[in-house]
């Protein structure tokens, strides 16, 4: 065998061990703060680690002594990258098949909306979904109950994603302010959760398609300005 990769094989078995050794530190420290659930994940920083917790985002340093709460930003270009943000992405691109979904035909630019059905942005944004899509914008809507979980409108809300066709029940509730009440299992903690790990609190939330998120109702012509800008390199990192 080749002697460089002899030494490569040792040199990455040497590796292995610190790799868990640090996210074992990590937790350590976590948990004498009391926080037991962390997802640690590699940061671009030499030395730091990315830790998802429920109640938002943490960089931590690899022997657990040194805690930053926020996002981290990638200011190397012209425009700054919430490098915090795309690593979230991830995770919110992962419940796609569960967002109901009004898809553009013409389709130039995806944009989540974290919502909450008494908001009444949230009516707004909705009674425009035709121009939103006409626009080339598609729209995906997750739950995101402002009066926090185990809330009327985090059930009624569960009640919508339940029904068989969430479209439909979703354009109804805006339509009629009346939700058909359904005893289900749909978790609507998974979708709050990411939300708050964005650091949203209100509605409509509105996350991009390069990771920049709104905060607020934008029309549909402002809006596809912003993706046009943001197209052209111009974007915030949010």
């Amino acid at each position: 065998m080749n002697k460089s990769l002899v030494l490569f094989f040792f040199m990455t078995l040497a590796l292995v061990p610190l790799v868990h050794s640090d996210d074992a530190v990590i937790k350590n420290s976590l948990s004498r703060l009391s926080i037991h659930s962390a997802d640690i994940q590699s940061s671009p920083v030499a030395g730091l680690k990315t830790v998802l917790i429920e109640s938002g985002v943490l960089c931590v340093s690899d022997d657990g002594r040194h805690l930053i709460q926020g996002p981290l930003y990638d200011v190397g270009s012209d425009y700054l990258i919430n490098v915090t943000n795309q690593l979230l992405g991830k995770r919110s691109d992962a419940l796609q098949k569960e967002m109901i979904i009004f898809k553009a035909s013409q389709e130039k630019h995806v944009v989540t909306v974290f919502t909450d059905i008494t908001c009444d942005y949230y009516h707004k944004l909705h009674e425009q979904i035709k121009d939103y899509n006409a626009l080339g914008i598609t729209i995906r809507y997750l739950a995101f109950p402002r009066q926090g979980l185990n809330s009327q409108t985090e059930r009624d809300m569960a009640s919508i994603w339940y029904s068989a066709n969430r479209k439909d029940s979703f354009t109804q509730e805006m339509n009629s302010g009346n939700v058909q009440p359904a005893t289900c299992d749909i978790d609507i903690r998974k979708y709050y959760t990411v939300g708050v790990q964005y650091g949203i609190q209100g509605t409509p939330a509105l996350l991009l398609d390069n990771a920049t998120l709104i905060l607020g109702y934008q029309s549909p012509k402002e809006m596809a300005s912003i993706l046009d800008q943001q197209g052209s390199g111009q974007a915030t990192g949010g």
